[in-house]
């Protein structure tokens, strides 16, 4: 018993530092909801300002800019949340039929080491490239091209959004459908290729239906994401010219509440997000565990 009890009081040891971490900076500031449904003033604070209902709701749904940016924030989201199944999908079965392994590794490599880079470097990088002296325009001027601004294109702009995030992920996204395919068996390849199927025919025969609960499973669990259309990305890059295209909740939420000092409405925004996200995290997980048997608890 008491050796059970040393046990469990160094695994609560273990744990508190974390649990301590998540009560300060996720559960002590779910306090300011309430500026959702007053008037909030911050001299008044929290629970001195005027109550007001759903009011600050009425008013973001009836505000032209909130609809754009949800439109945005759905497009830009749901773009990237495809891009990142297929592309990765894609990138892992023809990696897969490479046999020379060395290589293989390297190309793993090259295409991962993306994913760890700060969209702060990622940004300055891209920045750098479209900016109107930058390499491209260099190029384009070595044709006898004029120059663009591609920062200041709003349609371009979205565009390389999503191209760029995907490009900064779909490595890491691939190394878990690469996990997935080294637990086909060998012996249903050789079986198919001495009845003559082809490597392509092997592919959709064996591969994509031995992985296909893996595909199941990221493409359900995505939905819960499908509001995190990348906020520092896009802070990162984007700028007035191209509001119309690229602002997004996230974005939009710290424009409205830090620099216009809207805390209300920001925090109105917010909260309608983190409910929808919430309902559709509880959908995805039902159907992860309806189409592919995944479960948490």
């Amino acid at each position: 018993m008491k050796r059970n009890k040393k046990a469990q009081a160094s695994y609560y040891a273990m744990i508190a530092p974390g649990m301590i971490w998540l009560i300060l900076f996720n559960c002590v500031p779910m306090v300011g909801v309430v500026m959702a449904f007053e008037n909030f003033n911050p001299s008044k604070g929290f629970f001195g300002s005027k109550w007001i209902g759903l009011d600050n709701f009425k008013y973001l749904f009836s505000l032209n800019d909130a609809k754009q940016v949800i439109v945005n924030t759905l497009i830009i989201a749901i773009a990237k949340m495809i891009l990142l199944i297929v592309v990765p999908l894609v990138f892992a079965l023809l990696l897969n039929e490479v046999r020379y392994k060395g290589f293989k590794r390297t190309i793993q490599t090259i295409v991962y080491m993306p994913h760890f880079m700060s969209w702060v470097v990622l940004a300055s990088i891209v920045l750098t490239m479209l900016g109107y002296d930058g390499l491209v325009n260099h190029v384009r001027g070595m044709f006898g091209t004029e120059p663009v601004i591609f920062m200041s294109d709003a349609s371009f702009f979205r565009k390389m959004v999503i191209i760029t995030d995907v490009w900064k992920e779909y490595g890491y996204n691939a190394v878990v459908y690469l996990a997935a395919l080294t637990g086909t068996d060998p012996g249903l390849y050789e079986a198919a290729a001495i009845d003559g199927a082809s490597r392509w025919k092997r592919a959709w025969h064996i591969t994509l239906p031995c992985i296909r609960p893996t595909i199941v499973l990221l493409s359900v669990l995505g939905l819960g994401s499908i509001l995190n259309a990348g906020f520092d990305q896009i802070f990162n890059m984007y700028n007035p010219l191209v509001y119309s295209t690229s602002d997004i909740l996230d974005t939009w939420v710290y424009r409205i509440g830090l620099i216009n000092l809207q805390y209300s409405l920001a925090t109105t925004a917010g909260l309608f997000k983190s409910i929808v996200s919430f309902i559709l995290i509880i959908v995805s997980y039902a159907l992860a565990y309806k189409f592919a048997d995944y479960r948490i608890f």
